[in-house]
Order: structure tokens, then sequence, then C-alpha cells
């Protein structure tokens, strides 16, 4: 399998060109970095990416994580790349170093982990969700339990988890079943069971740290009644030295359509009356508690759509130089004519620069996402932090659905650029696709995702968060209207960006009318037009900083000496790509999204009008 899982050019643009993440050196907090060593840092997490965790892709789907008498063990290929994850401090890169992190920038650490988790989420997960479920305590936990907990969590010495679902729950999280009981000295005996645990159980790590969300007995129904606990698979001592196992058996795990690697296990707490945890928190304040990680790995997820479709791209890409099938158009009527690559087909291209345009414009938008949390967490201003606070609240479920969606849709556009041959287990594709597919699904499904834009985020302060997401969109179109070369396209994203306005505006009336629920028939499309669009703004900003840096390279020559030179300078051809990208997209994609807000305009009530028994 070649060595592919992201590209690194479009990596460091985003990182140095599009974002400089350079300047964050500026601030106190990052001092002690520079340029060169954030780019030494990157590509370290990229070699140890292709040489060890890279191979573990295909060998960990073939064997799975496998359930024996109630354990789980990873596959064999997981056990030295995960040693080296460890030793290499991966785990946790923007924590304190004194708690076993790099304290990197947030930026950074992105760029670290689209090789990381790229090679092969599947195996990420170990180390990564044990940040996740650390942060939680970091943040809501008392001295002694950050004492305890956290560094061992941080550097992957020990795992972590979020359990939250359950048989008869589901997405409705208040209707959870698993009860907590105060004991005499302070921890809580937990009772109940937990479904689709992701690494719920597995031999990697001395234990496991479960946070679990729970009802205490004669707490209020639905979420407000909801408490979270910190329930160790062994049981962690108040000197640290680990206990006796504590009373969680994992009953099975799932057989999947992809990770297969990754156990997704059933839980059964408290079975036998011993299995305790501790409060974190406050009681009856679990969910909010639990959206400290749930936010982020609902970005997390988006990465995951992005990973995917990058590497599914950049294979096609490789295959679509490779493989030699039919003539060329002009010659097709000749038989004597050699065959040729079958990137010169016309349709393949599409395909092709429909993926590009896609990848390039997910990666940004990602980056966006990570450098308004960047913000919010080492701003001195207050007013910034709220700023950045509130539009990364609106962006996390487009950041989360776009990405996932699109990104799936990449690896489905892969296959077809393989033909056959991208249906079957010899090319990685497949299996890409099969990874990917999850992502819609996980950390809250997209439709839920979309109710969420459309019910909470779209009124935030009486709309004026969105008026501040237009508002930056549209500052955009302005400096790229001062840019010659890409002009014309921030005239079309200008349109789109109008429309989108009185979109929203609509829906935002609709939801809040005795109609509300044809509103919410509606909440997918309407999250998918605010992705277009903001896939858009950042492939126009691309784009004009790519014209920017074109332009003293080929001055005013005509397009066929521009391409003459794009033949010959790499660099010339990557800022080339750029515009093309950002003019594929305004010109094929966005008028297609323009549709779609027509369709939103009209507000078809079908979905909500035909009876039950019609279907």
């Amino acid at each position: 399998m070649a060595q592919v899982i992201a590209e690194q050019r479009d990596i460091d643009f985003v990182l140095f060109e599009q974002f400089e993440a350079e300047k964050l050196c500026e601030m106190e907090k990052y001092a002690d970095f520079d340029k060169k060593t954030f780019k030494m840092i990157i590509a370290e997490a990229r070699k140890f990416a292709i040489k060890e965790i890279l191979p573990t892709l295909v060998e960990g789907d073939k064997n799975g994580a496998t359930f024996e008498n109630g354990m789980v063990h990873v596959p064999e290929c997981f056990r030295r790349p995960y040693k080296l994850f460890v030793e290499g401090e991966w785990t946790a890169m923007t924590a304190d170093p004194e708690l076993g992190g790099q304290g990197l920038p947030f930026m950074v650490a992105q760029a670290a982990s689209e090789y990381l988790s790229g090679a092969n989420y599947a195996f990420g997960f170990h180390g990564f969700e044990s940040h996740a479920a650390g942060k939680m305590i970091e943040v809501f936990g008392t001295e002694l339990q950050k004492k305890l907990f956290l560094k061992k969590m941080y550097t992957g010495e020990w795992g972590g988890t979020m359990d939250l679902t359950e048989p008869g729950a589901g997405s409705d999280v208040g209707a959870l079943t698993t009860t907590a009981r105060k004991n005499e000295d302070g921890t809580y005996s937990i009772t109940g069971n937990k479904i689709f645990i992701t690494s719920g159980e597995h031999d990697l790590t001395d234990n496991i740290i479960h946070p679990v969300l729970a009802r205490i007995e004669g707490a209020p129904a639905g979420t407000k009644g909801i408490s979270l606990f910190i329930v160790p698979k062994i049981w962690v001592n108040e000197d640290g030295s680990l206990g006796e196992l504590n009373d969680i058996v994992c009953t099975g795990i799932e057989e999947k359509m992809g990770i297969h690697a990754s156990a997704t296990c059933s839980l059964t707490y408290g079975a036998k009356g011993g299995c305790r945890g501790l409060l974190l928190g406050e009681e009856n304040q679990g969910m909010k508690v639990m959206f400290q990680m749930m936010n982020e790995a609902r970005i997390m997820v988006g990465a995951i759509g992005l990973n995917c479709g990058s590497a599914a791209y950049l294979h096609a890409l490789n295959y679509a130089g490779e493989r030699f099938q039919g003539r060329a158009l002009e010659n097709i009527m000749d038989p004597s004519a050699p065959q040729v690559p079958i990137i010169q087909h016309p349709d393949v291209r599409r395909m092709l620069l429909w993926m590009k345009c896609h990848v390039e414009g997910m990666r940004s938008l990602m980056y966006y996402g990570i450098s308004l949390i960047e913000t919010e967490v080492t701003s001195g201003s207050e007013k910034e932090r709220e700023y950045a606070k509130d539009l990364l609240d609106l962006l996390t479920p487009v950041i989360k659905s776009y990405c996932t969606d699109r990104g799936t849709e990449v690896c489905s556009q892969a296959i077809q650029v393989f033909g056959g041959y991208g249906y079957t287990s010899d090319f990685p594709v497949e299996q890409l696709y099969r990874d990917a597919r999850i992502a819609p699904i996980y950390e809250g499904t997209n439709g839920i995702q979309a109710m969420d834009l459309l019910g909470r985020k779209l009124g935030m302060k009486k709309g004026a968060v969105f008026m501040n997401l237009l508002a930056e969109m549209n500052e955009m179109v302005a400096k790229a209207k001062e840019v010659p070369r890409v002009a014309p396209l921030a005239d079309l994203l200008e349109t789109n960006i109008n429309k989108l306005g009185e979109v929203a505006l609509s829906m935002g009336k609709t939801a809040m009318s005795a109609g509300f629920k044809t509103g919410f028939a509606h909440a997918t499309p309407f999250l998918e037009v605010v992705g277009d669009s903001v896939c858009g703004w950042m492939l126009l900003w691309r784009a004009t900083i790519a014209a920017t840096k074109l332009d003293p390279i080929v001055k005013d020559k005509d397009e066929a000496a521009i391409n003459e030179i794009c033949q010959k300078n790499a660099d010339a051809a990557y800022y080339q790509g750029q515009i093309l990208s950002a003019r594929f997209f305004m010109e094929s994609v966005l008028p297609v999204s323009q549709g779609r807000m027509d369709s939103l305009l009209a507000g078809s009530s079908a979905a909500v009008d035909i009876p039950e028994n019609a279907f």
C-alpha cells in the first residue's frame, strides 16, 4: 500500500500561509517555540505515523479486536506502535508538560494529529480518547482527582472512554436508567448498562478510566437529573496505588462495518453490587461536564471525515495517474491510438477536482475551528474570547457534520475512480469508506447536529452570532475583490452568502412558528448549505493567498504559459491548483447549493404531512 495519509504541502500551506501559526510564538505561553520547532515536531509526527502506525491500518482491519471471556484483545500489531506513541508524548500534545504533554498550540497539535490519527484512527482512539476524558477531570475535578488520574491519562499510561449510550436510550440521553447511590465514604455505587463504548475494554493499558453518566437516586427526570462519575476499571487508592478490580464487566463487542481494530463494547456496572465511582463536578450537572468532552469529541469526529477523505483522495489521485485505460477523448475513434492514464479522462478529472476542493475546504475549516479554540483559551481580551467561543459553538455542528458527510462522500468517489478494483480489498479505499461511515453517526448523529444548528445555534444572542459569521465571510469577499485573479470568484461567493442570509432568516422564523416541524424536516439540508458557504469561504481565502503568491512567479503570462510554468515549478502548480479548486467549487458546487436554498425557501411540508402508513 502506498504511504499515503495526508498531503504535507497542503498542511504546511494552511498552517503557515493561511493561519500563520508562527505568530503564536509571540505569546508568552509559546515563547519557547519557533516555526522551525513546529515544523520539526510535525515532521517527526509524520515520520512516526508512516513508519509505525500506517502499517497497522490493513492488518488491524483484517485481524480486528477480539473478545474472549470478558477480555478484549487489541490486534497484536498495535502493541509496539502504542508503546512508542506513549513514549513520544503524542497522546496529549496540548497539555501542560508537567502533566505529560508537550504544551503545543492547538493548531500545531492538529497538524501532527492529521498524520497520527490519519494513519489509522482506530489506533489513535486509544491515546487521544484518554486525553479527551482527562480534560474533563482537569476542568471539573477535585485536586485529589487530578492528582490520581490526570497525568496517567494524559500520558496514555491509562486509557479513557465516554460512557453515555444505553440500549433503551440511544441519543435520548435523558432516558438513561443507570443509577448511582451515595455511600458513607463519599463514593457512589453505580448500577446499569452502557453500549457502544469505544475502547471500553482492551489490554493495551494497565487501567481504563470510565466517565459514566448516571442518575443519583431521587434526582429529577431527564437531563437535569444526570450526574457524571469517574469509574475506574481498577480502583485507584488515595495514595495512587491500584486496588481491587471494580465491578465492571464487558459483555461483548460489536461486529461492525468498519474500524474492526477498535473495540466497541457493551459494559455492565455493578452486576455483583460492587461497582464504585467518584462524582465528577456537582450532582445533577453531568451534562454540563460531559459537554466539555463532547464538543472536543465532535471536532475530533469531524477530523475523521477529513482524514479519511484526504487519504482516499490521494490514493485515487495516485491511481488515476498510474492506471492506463482507454484512449484520449480526441482519439476515441482511432483504434491504433495508445491507452492513456485515466487522469486524462474528463469525468475522472471532475471527480478528482470535486474531491480535492472538498478536502482542502474541510482542512481549512478544521483549522479555523482550532484557531477559535486557541483564541478562546489564550486571548487576554474577554471580548475576543467570548467572540471566538460563540463562533465555535455555532460552527461545531457544521464542522462535525459537514466534514463527516463530505469526507465519507469523498471516500465513495475515490472508490468510483478505482472502478471495480476500488470495491475490492486489494486497494485501501474500500476500507477508508467503511471506516469513515461511522463518523456521521458518532457523538450525536448529523441529523441531531442539524437540529442543534437550527434550534439553538442559529438564534444565539438573537441571531448576532450567525450575523458575525456572515460578516467574517463577507470580509474575505471584500479582500478577494481586490485581487484580480480571484475577484470573479468573490462575486460568486457573495451571491451565495447573501442568499444564505435570506434562507437563515426564513428557517429561523419557520422553526419558531406553528409549522416548526416542517422547519426541522429541513434542518439537515440547511446545515449542508451553511457548510457549503463556509467551505466556499475557506476556498476563497486560500485562493486569495495563492493568487498573491502566484503573481510574482507567472507575472502577466496567459493561461498556456502559466500551465507551462506549472510543469516545472511545484509552487506555481500548487498555487494555481488552489485557484482552480476555488473556481470549480464556486462554479460547480455552489449553484447546486443555491438550488437547495430554493428548496428551503419553498419549505415543502410533505415529510411532515405524509401518514406513517403511507411510507
